[in-house]
């Protein structure tokens, strides 16, 4: 495939949300939309430069970030970074890569007044110039990262096995993939793959949801989870003819790196997870997925995936976990292998989200 990057480069070099300077679709127009009380808060302290030069499909920022080391692939003027800076508290560390000088200079303007506002006596950010297909070429070490998150960013690459696995490389075990992009309902041709504006509009190299399961697993994660997902809306009638019939939907994903305990499909070793809360923002509640919703002191039964994603994560202190694998009782009933559109909240209550499919 032609590497386009350097027009896309161009193109966010040219973009803002307001004015002349808006792109050409609503795709990446719901970068603040949604997001919790103590996300919003921190948003609000960011200068309106950086907001106004940033674009979004959602907002994938995890929950429990505290002392984190944090990666954003592709993060423009730095609004999730500094978001981020501030939930990761002064010993945290979030590293920002993007290809893009004028954005970078932006991002990087801003350093130590947000230091300053968050309390810190030093920047805990850091932004590196570089294509995020190639991250050890710019000093991110194997297994340094506990969680990578991205935002509507990986599908302007043209070599994403390469984003993927350089993702797999710089996580350490337990850690996750956190990303929101734009995925499409079927395969298209170069008339829509080459074209420009459709790529920096983000649906030119939208995968198909499909394909990009299968790449996952094939580079090691078995299973992964839907946290939002939505109709994308284009809202141009022009380059809605462009398209065509294809369809595309903002997803917001979540891949656990455990790959001795994830399997390809939901098993039942008879565990039960009790929240316990301590979460901020799921002082009730805590939502592991689209699917999975625990309530504050209730048992709640999980197949073998869900209970490795919390007990051999970050997640393991704010749960109580009863039972282990010694015992098989075959596969977990109630897989589900579709996202829950447009809901606010995890559907139900069964095992498991949409990348845990047979």
């Amino acid at each position: 495939m032609k590497d386009i990057r350097e027009e896309v480069k161009n193109y966010y070099s040219k973009v803002t949300t307001v004015d002349d300077g808006k792109m050409e679709t609503k795709i990446c127009s719901c970068a603040l939309d949604g997001s919790p009380k103590y996300i919003n808060e921190a948003r609000n302290m960011i200068p309106d430069e950086i907001i106004k030069h940033f674009y979004g499909c959602g907002s994938p920022i995890p929950p429990a970030l505290e002392g984190m080391t944090v990666l954003d692939l592709g993060c423009g003027t730095g609004l999730d970074v500094y978001t981020i800076s501030k939930l990761v508290g002064e010993h945290g560390r979030v590293i920002g890569v993007d290809m893009n000088d004028d954005q970078l200079a932006i991002a990087r303007k801003y350093q130590d007044e947000m230091a300053e506002k968050f309390g810190y006596k030093k920047s805990n950010v850091e932004f590196k110039k570089g294509y995020i297909e190639d991250l050890k070429s710019i000093g991110i070490e194997d297994g340094s990262v506990d969680i990578v998150i991205s935002n509507c960013v990986i599908n302007l690459s043209p070599y994403k096995e390469e984003v993927f696995k350089e993702v797999w490389r710089v996580l350490k075990t337990g850690g996750e993939l956190y990303f929101a992009d734009i995925f499409a309902d079927r395969r298209f041709g170069e008339d829509i793959s080459m074209d420009l504006i459709l790529r920096g509009e983000c649906l030119g190299g939208a995968m198909y949801i499909e394909d990009f399961r299968r790449l996952l697993r094939k580079i090691g994660w078995e299973d992964f989870r839907y946290i939002k997902s939505n109709k994308a809306a284009i809202d141009n009638e022009d380059i809605e003819a462009m398209v065509g019939n294809v369809e595309f939907y903002s997803h917001t994903i979540k891949a656990v790196k455990l790959p001795e305990l994830i399997e390809d499909i939901c098993e039942n070793y008879g565990q039960v997870a009790t929240y316990r809360g301590g979460i901020e923002g799921s002082e009730n509640h805590f939502d592991l997925d689209d699917h999975h919703r625990f309530y504050k002191n209730l048992p709640l039964a999980v197949c073998g995936n869900s209970c490795a994603m919390i007990e051999n994560t970050r997640l393991s202190k704010y749960f109580d976990i009863m039972g282990d694998r010694s015992e098989h009782f075959g596969a977990f009933s109630g897989c589900s292998t579709a996202p829950s559109l447009d809901k606010d909240g995890p559907g139900d209550s069964s095992c498991c989200g949409g990348g845990c499919c047979c």
